[in-house]
């Protein structure tokens, strides 16, 4: 007794389908998130860090920088006893990063007499390329590291830069901030988190 005769149209239809759906259901994911990062404001993606202690950061110093005549020192630690640290993520290649260099060069001066301090890290960059960098704009770091690999970087969830981070005293992360800083976020935004931050 033979079973009931198929329509080989059908089968190869069923085979047609199977091999197209995933590829389907791939291609609106990719398009969704396309959609989404361009889209998106990035400044609204959450930090898995916020409220827990910092990465325990040790990078080297940038070969070559100095300040009133003495090498600028590497990061020792992410956090300063008594002290709020401001952590910029920066590099030499990054277009939003010199567009935000104005707005760090102005931080330092207001937080100059301030318990804070200012830190830079300087991520998958070229030592000769960051010096010129800094040279060039001016440093407005109290002490900068180097992350070439960018190891460091991924501890600190960093995923584009520049990116910036506000460490309490106590070394936990406050706050972090993703894109380039300006005039206005640095007074609506950072400068107010700073101060959050200082308080007991």
């Amino acid at each position: 007794m033979s079973g009931p005769d198929l329509d080989p149209s059908q089968t190869s239809g069923r085979a047609g389908w199977a091999v197209r759906l995933p590829v389907i259901l791939f291609a609106a994911l990719a398009l969704l998130f396309l959609f989404r990062l361009f889209t998106g404001d990035p400044q609204k993606l959450p930090s898995a860090l916020i409220g827990k202690p910092a990465p325990v950061t040790r990078l080297a110093p940038l070969p070559g920088l100095v300040a009133d005549s003495a090498p600028v020192p590497g990061i020792e630690a992410a956090a300063a006893p008594g002290k709020v640290t401001v952590l910029n993520v920066f590099a030499s290649w990054c277009g939003p990063c010199r567009d935000e260099h104005p707005a760090l060069m102005d931080l330092a001066r207001i937080i100059k007499d301030r318990n804070v301090r200012l830190i830079g890290l300087n991520y998958k960059d070229r030592d000769a390329d960051a010096l010129k960098f800094l040279k060039d704009l001016g440093n407005p770091y109290s002490a900068v590291g180097v992350d070439a690999g960018g190891r460091m970087g991924i501890d600190w969830g960093v995923y584009g830069v520049p990116e910036t981070f506000v460490v309490r005293a106590d070394g936990t992360i406050a706050y972090k901030h993703v894109g380039p800083l300006s005039a206005e976020t640095l007074k609506s935004k950072l400068l107010p988190e700073i101060d959050k931050a200082a308080r007991p």
